[in-house]
């Protein structure tokens, strides 16, 4: 899935923080909702504007990139 499709930062859209496409949810809400515990699904209940994939395409992103730049480790 196209990132644009999953989220995105406008200044117009608040005070220009990354949010899910098509709404005004920030991304980081996800993440914060994850890490109290709740479960992707409690999230979308919580959430009805984000939908599965944008939620699970931003999880895949999010990883991704933090595997591209985590420090390689050598193995000996």
């Amino acid at each position: 899935m196209d990132k644009k499709r999953i989220y995105h930062s406008d200044p117009d859209i608040m005070g220009g923080v990354s949010v899910f496409t098509g709404t005004r949810v920030p991304v980081d809400s996800l993440i914060a909702h994850l890490k109290a515990g709740d479960s992707l699904e409690q999230f979308l209940e919580g959430f009805p504007s984000v939908s599965r994939e944008q939620a699970e395409g931003f999880l895949e992103c999010a990883l991704s990139e933090a595997l591209e730049t985590a420090p390689r480790v050598r193995a000996h």
